[in-house]
């Protein structure tokens, strides 16, 4: 299995938990499966396809759903994208919390959706309203492991001529290569709680960079274990002793294991 929509098939729902947001809910295998194909067939109206970039913006379930619909429509995630999108012709959708949807701007048309309340436009989609009424199934996906799954823009072309560009790209061989030995050097494993802690949350959000996607998000996914999205306060998501707890900070005290960023090794292309 080499890409992600190899993890997200039918015969892997269940009952197991895959997934606890930042106020300490589970979402179980089967909810994660059936709500990314529900995700890629809504993102599919929007144009999402081969050779688009979706700017994704946020750091809980939904955010991720639309990087797992996008990943099963051959589509890259650009996490945490710039409020400006001048220059990006690529980037054809963008998904964002429904108060922040409007911050971003582009001089080429691109199709606005939002999450966690109402949209605050007519033209603006509705993610949460598509996640209900959208089919329950996805046709058979066939994604190369070549095909590109996340935007790297940790890693810059020619600075001179635009420093934020985004040079290089995850892809999907790349990406679950590097979440199966994370997974198998940190004992990663049926149940195993990996936590995107407070130190793993930069700046700009967590997974704007990629290593946190690889560690936090795709070595739990292959490896049937847990992503947990514990925020700056303390709640029913807060790591335990037993979880491995994911991080750029290795001085800093923690409660469990930790997984220290600098242990993904992601090349780009």
């Amino acid at each position: 299995m080499e890409t992600v929509a190899d993890f997200l098939t039918r015969d892997r729902r269940s009952g197991r938990p895959a997934l606890v947001d930042a106020t300490g809910r589970t979402y179980d295998t089967h909810w994660v499966c059936t709500s990314a194909w529900k995700a890629g067939n809504f993102l599919r109206h929007t144009g999402v396809r081969g050779g688009v970039t979706v700017g994704v913006v946020g750091d809980g379930p939904l955010a991720l759903l639309s990087f797992f619909g996008t990943a099963l429509l051959s589509g890259r995630t650009w996490f945490e994208p710039p409020s400006s999108l001048d220059g990006y012709p690529e980037v054809r959708t963008l998904v964002a919390p429904a108060d922040r949807v409007d911050a971003y701007d582009a001089d080429a048309p691109i199709q606005r959706v939002c999450y966690g309340g109402d949209p605050p436009a007519p033209e603006i989609h509705h993610l949460d309203a598509g996640l209900w009424s959208e089919n329950p199934s996805f046709p058979p996906t066939d994604i190369g492991s070549e095909t590109p799954l996340l935007v790297d823009a940790t890693v810059s072309g020619d600075k001179d001529a635009d420093p934020g560009a985004p040079a290089a790209s995850i892809s999907h061989g790349e990406a679950i290569a590097q979440a199966r030995s994370i997974a198998a050097e940190f004992d990663v494993g049926p149940g195993t709680r990996v936590v995107v802690g407070p130190t793993a949350f930069a700046r700009a959000g967590p997974f704007a960079d990629p290593r946190v996607v690889v560690a936090g998000v795709l070595a739990p996914l292959v490896a049937d274990g847990v992503t947990v999205l514990s925020p700056m306060e303390a709640t029913p998501g807060e790591p335990t002793a037993d979880d491995l707890v994911l991080g750029p900070n290795e001085s800093e005290p923690i409660s469990g294991r930790r997984l220290p960023l600098s242990a993904v090794e992601l090349d780009g292309s």
